[in-house]
């Protein structure tokens, strides 16, 4: 069995509870266990930021990690679905009471391994439309959780890309070969692509040779773009898709607000820590007695523009001013 990680939070407002009002809905001795599948490596700041976020939502709440509630951490569960169904069999057979699924991957495995357990999820693009839950308003069923956004997304994606980029015709849309989201993504970009007058091609990858041959050989002809849609395969080698984009000049557009600081062209999403922070509600709820039924689906309401006008410049591209202006971050 992998090592369990538990995170402890130290001083402020966590360790000033001293009667967590979640105690008294424990049952006598019982200490609630809550599954997390998170699809980074367990090194990986970015899942670590997420993880604390969500232990951070829950010390509010008055659970406190290993005083009054533990977390079973499993990392990196979207390399492929068999690794993720073995992931959702190990926290059911814990048995954890609540289970977190991190992504689409995670989602489709444990909601194949149990209809009983009650899963909160985060970063799924359509759960409606993949099947998960029966509606937002009226999940139905053990699932319930914090949508992304949906895939009508692909066009505002290519539509900034080619306002930063008008010379782009071609577009590599990068997508992960493990994600069932990314085919719909891509049929979205692909949608939006005519009247743009781009032509979008599909290139899903699974490893770092597969990604450099495939932006090498889409990089031999002008005019092209990149989108990276979402998917831990991309989250994983950011800073390889960053170097990549520069050194064959192709302007990029990132689905994770991170890209852009990290020398990406720019970036639009949703702020992805936030959705982990309203998970600890979810999971307050139901170890409360509240039904994932009866909890409805919850969707971003804000979405974040970064542009970093370094890489602009380093690409030769000037930003139009109407897009700098409606920008939340321009990176100087």
């Amino acid at each position: 069995m992998r090592r369990r990680e538990v995170i402890t939070l130290i001083g402020g407002a966590a360790a000033a509870i001293t009667m967590p009002r979640a105690a008294r809905a424990q049952r006598p001795g019982r200490v609630p266990l809550v599954g997390v599948m998170e699809p980074l490596a367990e090194d990986d700041p970015l899942g670590e930021e997420r993880t604390q976020a969500f232990a951070q939502g829950l010390a509010h709440l008055g659970w406190i990690v290993d005083r009054n509630i533990r977390l079973e951490r499993r990392f990196a569960v979207v390399a492929s679905i068999e690794r993720a169904q073995a992931t959702a069999k190990e926290l059911i057979a814990l048995p954890a009471d609540v289970i977190l699924a991190q992504g689409t991957v995670a989602l489709l495995a444990v909601s194949r391994e149990t209809k009983t357990i009650p899963i909160v999820f985060t970063n799924v693009s359509d759960p409606v439309g993949d099947g998960f839950v029966a509606s937002l308003a009226r999940p139905g069923g053990n699932i319930t959780g914090f949508s992304q956004y949906d895939y009508a997304i692909g066009g505002k994606w290519l539509s900034l890309l080619k306002e930063a980029a008008p010379a782009v015709a071609r577009v590599a849309v990068i997508m992960n070969t493990v994600n069932p989201a990314s085919r719909n993504h891509f049929r979205s970009i692909e949608s939006a692509a005519a009247s743009l007058g781009i032509a979008a091609t599909a290139m899903a990858v699974s490893n770092t040779a597969e990604l450099e041959s495939a932006i090498g050989s889409f990089a031999a002809k002008p005019k092209g773009g990149l989108v990276m849609v979402p998917g831990a395969t991309n989250v994983v080698e950011r800073n390889r898709l960053i170097d990549l984009a520069a050194r064959y000049a192709l302007p990029a557009l990132y689905t994770d607000p991170f890209f852009a600081p990290l020398g990406g062209l720019m970036s639009y999403n949703v702020d992805l820590s936030d959705p982990y922070r309203r998970a600890a509600g979810y999971v307050d709820r139901i170890l409360k007695g509240e039904k994932p039924a009866d909890l409805p689906v919850q969707q971003p309401s804000k979405y974040i523009l970064v542009i970093n006008l370094k890489t602009a410049r380093a690409l030769g591209l000037t930003i139009p001013l109407p897009l700098l202006a409606s920008a939340d971050e321009v990176i100087e």
